[in-house]
């Protein structure tokens, strides 16, 4: 349980704690009474009175005599124990002489002088009375202390929960050369290495240092590790909290923690504060929701306030990471608050593949391993997807108790990244394995015809994931802009399976539903986001930049009357059909081809490019050659 779940519970029942407490102690008295008991219950000697002491040493029945004051202990020698008491003031010998035991039968008996124990005597006396007592302070003492630790928690309440790591930890600590890829955040984020290596070169020239920098961009793209990476080039302490962890139910104790972590970081100087998703805490004020005294408003003026108080010669630098920059306040991003914007895109395909070597040196590799293919395959992956993907490969060859991680690991789990893992219990009928094939024939079949779309890599109609079945179609080369005959030829490709169904079977079914979403979006996309409609001309209606962070429909007003918005479903649904269209003419003048294809998913299950190039006809050496 962490230390924020133990204040909760401790707010919520205060007597929690003191009811464990009583319960220990309860438990420790029962206990020790039960021991008492144990030992009062024992079986105590057989008291005699002297004279039948005397008749048992005259019988010589008598081992040895232990005398304790006016107490005597009598051990038989048939092992048997008795008590007597002799005379007070007398000494045992003579008493014994005269009550007539021989000087020749006492000779026989061994006597022994046992001096009593004080201390013991005491104790015996007292701890029946002492030990209630001790109980009812330890009690007391537990109740005490537990309250103490109780209010030092509430007035630690407010204080930073940042996590600090030292430079001289080495465990800890990353360096530029640890971070694959984003050279040229590298770069930027150098000058920032320098700063705080050489702040006096700087400030010399009347240069003021860099407040904050703001690090951009999807998630997985190594943010975090990248700030890290910063402080350890610089060798000084690094200060990494979650800006979530700012807010708490309780008002004012965002803004206390903000203060206390600069003033850690200030004193500790040079430093580094890096808060990750700042977004949670810096979004637009005055969104008409929560109002003034919103917790998360009064935590994000805290921090325009500590980061404006910054001396000329404050050597505490704040990094920030979000891949929602559009919804941040914007004064945090002006001048003297996030002076830099450093932006981390997806890697290409080079970055991809140093990425994979990073996360390759801890894993026991085949020595013919290529992952520059690997890199081929996974075009739009971030760094964490191939961490990961490095990662079940290694977990894959360890199912198969192989000692080392092979091309076809890595292969195989590229689909798992991408689509989920095979769901083998999913066993389809004949009918509806036939109906799959076909379907993802016709996905591979349009692609490979039409000239702008992706090659086809591999075809399957195992299930994994939510999907049936699968093309995985992937492009010759990283693309950064994307031509309207591009995003056409994808339009059919995506209805190409329902153009199967619906021409093969004279009927469609609900496999082709994911595919109708995603091709609307992207009709939609080319009509009120790229400007690629001839009717509506490049004008955006499709603007995300007032989507308040609490919803997309809440506040958000169209910029566009109902006459467009009818022009606009009008080319959605012309773009659409024209798709279906084409991918229907390709089908039917390609039946033959189609049907070819299915069968041998419907065999094999799985079709590879080699394969696949081999049943369309195309040209190993210029794949753009389409056999008839």
């Amino acid at each position: 349980m962490s230390a924020k779940q133990k204040k909760s519970k401790f707010f919520k029942n205060p007597l929690g704690m003191f009811g464990k407490n009583i319960v220990y102690a309860i438990l420790i008295f029962l206990a020790i009474t039960a021991l008492y008991a144990s030992f009062a219950e024992r079986e105590e000697p057989e008291e005699i009175s002297f004279s039948r002491l005397v008749e048992e040493i005259r019988a010589s029945e008598v081992l040895r005599i232990t005398v304790e004051e006016n107490k005597l202990e009598v051990a038989l020698k048939n092992g048997g124990i008795q008590t007597a008491q002799k005379e007070p003031d007398a000494a045992l010998s003579e008493t014994l002489i005269n009550y007539g035991v021989s000087s020749e039968a006492l000779a026989n008996v061994t006597i022994e002088m046992k001096q009593p124990s004080g201390a013991l005597f005491w104790l015996s006396a007292l701890l029946p009375f002492i030990l209630p007592i001790a109980l009812i302070g330890l009690f007391i003492w537990l109740t005490m202390r537990q309250v103490q630790r109780s209010n030092g928690q509430a007035l630690m309440f407010g204080q930073s929960r940042a996590r600090v790591i030292n430079p001289e930890d080495q465990r800890e600590k990353v360096t530029f050369k640890d971070v694959a890829g984003s050279e040229e955040a590298k770069e930027e984020l150098l000058e920032i290495v320098d700063f705080l290596q050489n702040p006096q070169r700087f400030l010399d020239i009347g240069a003021r240092i860099p407040r904050g920098v703001l690090l951009m961009g999807a998630p997985g793209t190594g943010k975090t590790m990248l700030a890290k990476a910063v402080a350890g080039e610089a060798s000084v302490p690094f200060f990494h909290m979650s800006a979530s962890e700012f807010v708490e139910m309780f008002v004012g104790v965002g803004a206390s923690r903000v203060r206390d972590l600069f003033r850690m970081a200030k004193k500790a100087a040079p430093s580094i504060i890096f808060v990750d998703e700042i977004d949670a805490v810096g979004r637009h004020r005055g969104a008409g929701l929560g109002g003034g005294h919103d917790e998360r408003e009064q935590t994000l003026n805290q921090i325009l306030t500590e980061m404006d108080g910054f001396e000329t010669s404050d050597q505490v630098i704040v990094l920030a990471a979000t891949n929602r920059p559009d919804v941040l306040d914007p004064a945090l991003l002006r001048p003297g608050r996030f002076d830099r914007r450093v932006v981390l895109d997806l890697p290409d395909i080079g970055e991809r593949e140093a990425i994979l070597r990073v996360h390759a040196v801890k894993k026991i590799m085949d020595t013919d391993i290529n992952l520059r293919k690997i890199a081929e395959r996974t075009p739009g992956f971030s760094g964490a997807d191939l961490a990961n993907l490095v990662n079940e490969a290694a977990i894959l060859a360890a199912r198969s108790s192989r000692k080392t991680v092979s091309q076809e690991d890595l292969t195989v789990s590229i689909e798992k990244v991408m689509l989920g893992p095979e769901r083998k219990s999913r066993v389809f009928s004949e009918k509806e394995k036939k109906i799959t094939a076909y379907h993802e024939a016709g996905h591979a079949l349009v692609a490979a015809s039409l000239p702008n779309a992706d090659p086809v890599h591999k075809i399957s109609i195992v299930s994994r994931g939510r999907a049936g079945g699968y093309t995985m179609k992937l492009p010759t080369e990283d693309k950064h802009l994307y031509t309207r005959e591009y995003f056409l030829d994808e339009l059919a490709v995506s209805l190409g399976g329902y153009a199967a169904e619906e021409t093969v079977f004279g009927e469609i079914t609900t496999g082709s539903s994911d595919d109708i979403r995603k091709a609307t979006g992207l009709a939609r996309g080319l009509v009120t986001r790229y400007g690629m409609s001839e009717k509506i001309g490049p004008v955006a209606w499709d603007d995300q930049s007032d989507l308040v962070f609490l919803g997309h429909d809440i506040g958000h007003e169209k910029k566009y009357s109902e006459e467009i918005a009818s022009l606009v479903d009008m080319e959605v649904e012309r773009f659409m059909k024209e798709a279906l269209e084409k991918a229907k003419k390709i089908v039917r003048e390609k039946k033959e081809k189609l049907s070819e294809i299915a069968e041998y998913l419907i065999q094999y299950e799985t079709i590879e490019q080699d394969i696949f190039r081999k049943l369309m006809g195309i040209n190993q050496e210029n794949p753009s050659l389409v056999g008839a």
